[in-house]
C-alpha cells in the first residue's frame, strides 16, 4: 500500500508548508523522443497528473520545481495501487487479468 503521509524535505523550514512538500517526477517516455512524457506529484507519488513537455521546457521545469525522480519501489509501490483501482481485488475484472 502506499504510504498516504505528504512528503516533505527537511531543509526547507523557512517556506511556507506548501512549497516544503517534495515534488516528484517519473518519465515515461524513451530518451530518444522529442518530447518529454512525464508524471508530475506534489507530497503524494501516488497523486500525479500526466504532463509532456520539449526536453529544455522539461529541464527547466524539473529545476525550479526542485524536483526528485521517484525511485524504482516508489514506482511499483503507484503501479500496484493503480492496478487495484484498474481491476479491483476481489472483481470479475481482477479474475480475468493476468
Amino acid at each position: 500500500m502506499v504510504d498516504t503521509q505528504l512528503h516533505t524535505r527537511s531543509g526547507k523550514q523557512d517556506k511556507p508548508a506548501f512549497e516544503r512538500l517534495t515534488r516528484y517526477v517519473r518519465v515515461r517516455s524513451s530518451s530518444e523522443s522529442r518530447f518529454v512524457e512525464f508524471d508530475f506529484a506534489i507530497g503524494d507519488p501516488s497523486l500525479f497528473v500526466e504532463l509532456i513537455m520539449p526536453q529544455g521546457a522539461f529541464e527547466h521545469f524539473c529545476q525550479v520545481n526542485d524536483v526528485i525522480f521517484m525511485t524504482e519501489e516508489q514506482q511499483h509501490a503507484v503501479d500496484v495501487e493503480m492496478e487495484k483501482w484498474r481491476y479491483g481485488e476481489e472483481t470479475l475484472m481482477a479474475n480475468n487479468h493476468g
